[in-house]
């Protein structure tokens, strides 16, 4: 395949080395070159006066085409730079022979070049300010904040349920939403859809992942949905982010009311202090004051402290940020936001409870419910598919292993000590145990990333191991599409194998072109599994794979896992994927890790005795 170099010595034979140079120098700058185009920008003029009129403008577009594909072709697969001889080798004893002749040979011949210096100097002119432009452009991208498509929702309203809502007459806690669409930008995810949810009853929204079900709660929630205003309600997110939050404010963060008069609160006195009020502010303080008086503000984080104690948060992990828990922990904190918001929900119930006109209510409902039409099956949905490619060479033993390894992070809190664990591209392994007791960091000792205070790892000097983040998202660029991600990982391939990956997980069409932040949790799931398998790794590390993933898709990769060649070693509280995979349990406590023959049906009895004996059973 021809290089840039030969195509320019080709076409242009009698260039001089001046421009030679010049224009190589240019082209070895072509990553920034985003066509033809921009090369003819760069060059053509230049080109133009060395070809002398011999060539039209059409034949230098043409040459300056072949030269980006030839140039991308050779960044794609890691070109070499054309070493250039401009000046012969001579031994020191023929300058010696040679050193007062002044022949022919010797004489060097004067550069001259054709080319007028304000072209070129107008072409370097360019070239430096479309550089300029570029970084800018890259600039601004990585600065400005990342501008999502916004969900919204329409809905058909009934002038009789105004009328009711604003007399204040209706108090049933029954929700009916008639008629009403779901969109995600201009992808519509509901159309002419109906919900009834009966006070009182439990409901389970299940479905594919992409489908809406979060973005119908979010709606709900944010009430872009019509609900009646004197219905509480509260979201419970599927995990809290990781951030710089303290757990403790984080669940008190979950009482909007309370944080929005503490903040008007603080507002209006600083208006005061400045010196800036218009009299007002004193009595709207008062009603503030009434407010937080009502809903016991002052005794909110003592009971905030308390729900959080009860699910094992110490006083010291109440201060601690969200960012620095596991995810069984934040699920925790997920789970402390909603008791602490319940008891304000409480106070509908009870209300409605002890009613017995609402009562009445209840049984005509139910009785109303037993009436309707059977409900037609779901049509099925095409099967989902995962496939782990495995085309890598068989490694002979010792794959992996953990002798006598000792670890911790600060001496006088000794995490593991005496770790003796193996693993070889047979395994099926399985680590579980309670929050916290370090099987995210017994997999950072296997692949490495930590290093042990004492003891070694040993690794096959071919062993290449995939790892799953169970806080996946978080090693994901949100501000870009997925097709770019794995090109900003993976660089040198082409969009239709980028294309291919992404399509082996699910993320299809236009999914694969928007950007990584508007995608659902199970979509972005589906997304860290094809960058994590593009590489085609022998070995498998999962922590937490499930999360936010629907049931086909956990069936589908547990059969894929069944399917790969090479070892896996994951964590997981699935006891579904647990059971379809694993060979093998290793159950971490204590500063241990140890193996359980029986396997995950003697686990659930010792738990379930450990379980007897504490009296939760």
């Amino acid at each position: 395949m021809a290089t840039y170099v030969d195509i320019l010595k080709s076409e242009f034979p009698e260039i001089d080395s001046e421009l030679f140079d010049y224009i190589t120098g240019v082209l070895d700058s072509g990553a920034d070159f985003e066509d033809g185009e921009e090369v003819y920008d760069a060059i053509g003029g230049v080109l133009q006066d060395v070809s002398a009129d011999s060539k039209n403008e059409d034949d230098i577009r043409d040459i300056c085409l072949q030269m980006f594909n030839t140039l991308k072709l050779n960044h794609h697969h890691g070109s070499q730079k054309q070493m250039i001889v401009t000046d012969p080798c001579v031994s020191s004893s023929s300058v010696c022979a040679a050193k007062d002749v002044q022949g022919i040979w010797m004489m060097k011949r004067p550069q001259n070049t054709t080319v007028d210096a304000k072209k070129l100097e107008k072409a370097e002119a360019k070239l430096k300010a479309k550089h300029e432009r570029r970084n800018e452009k890259d600039s601004q991208k990585a600065s400005s904040p990342l501008v999502l498509e916004e969900a919204s929702a329409s809905q058909a309203s009934s002038k009789k349920d105004n009328r009711v809502d604003q007399s204040g007459k209706n108090r049933s806690y029954d929700i009916r939403i008639e008629n009403f669409d779901v969109s995600f930008g201009e992808r519509c995810l509901l159309q002419g859809a109906e919900l009834s949810l009966a006070s009182g009853r439990r409901y389970g929204l299940i479905g594919r992942n992409g489908l809406g079900k979060t973005t119908l709660l979010k709606m709900l929630a944010s009430r872009n949905l019509r609900v009646p205003g004197h219905i509480s309600i509260l979201h419970v997110e599927q995990e809290v982010a990781g951030d710089d939050t303290a757990a403790l404010q984080s669940v008190l963060q979950s009482d909007t009311q309370r944080e929005e008069l503490l903040h008007e609160e603080k507002t209006l006195n600083a208006r005061i202090a400045n010196g800036t009020a218009d009299g007002m502010e004193s009595v709207r303080l008062s009603e503030i004051y009434v407010k937080l008086e009502e809903i016991e503000a002052d005794k909110a984080p003592a009971r905030a402290s308390v729900i959080l104690a009860g699910l094992g948060f110490s006083p010291k992990m109440q201060q601690q940020t969200t960012k620095e828990f596991s995810g069984g922990w934040r699920m925790r904190l997920a789970l402390a936001r909603a008791l602490f918001a319940r008891q304000y929900i409480q106070v509908f119930i009870d209300r409605f409870r002890y009613n017995a006109n609402r009562a009445a209510q209840v049984q005509s409902k139910l009785k109303l419910l037993e009436r309707l039409p059977e409900l037609k099956p779901i049509e099925k949905e095409t099967e989902v598919t995962l496939r782990f490619p495995d085309n890598f060479e068989k490694l002979s033993p010792p794959i992996l292993q953990l002798d006598e390894v000792e670890f911790y992070y600060s001496p006088d809190q000794r995490l593991f000590s005496g770790l003796n664990l193996s693993a070889d591209l047979e395994s099926r392994i399985c680590i579980v145990g309670e929050n916290g007791a370090g099987k995210t960091t017994v997999l950072k000792l296997l692949m490495g990333e930590l290093t042990p205070v004492g003891g070694v790892r040993q690794a096959h000097r071919n062993l290449k191991i995939g790892y799953f983040s169970q806080h996946h998202v978080d090693q994901l660029d949100l501000n870009v599409c997925s097709v770019e991600l794995l090109l900003n990982k993976f660089p040198g391939r082409t969009e239709e194998e980028y294309r291919h990956q992404l399509g082996g997980y699910g993320i299809t069409g236009e999914l694969a072109t928007r950007p990584v932040a508007s995608l659902s949790g199970g979509q972005k799931s589906r997304v860290a599994f094809a960058q994590m398998t593009m590489p085609c790794p022998n070995f498998y590390i999962l922590d937490e794979p499930t999360n936010h993933l629907d049931m086909e898709t956990i069936e589908a990769l547990a059969k894929a896992l069944n399917k790969f060649r090479g070892g896996v070693i994951l964590v997981s509280h699935d006891e579904r994927l647990i059971r379809l995979v694993c060979k093998e349990l290793w159950v971490c406590e204590n500063g241990k890790v140890g193996r359980i023959d029986g396997g995950f049906d003697e686990y659930r009895d010792i738990l379930h005795e450990q379980f007897r004996k504490e009296g939760y059973l």
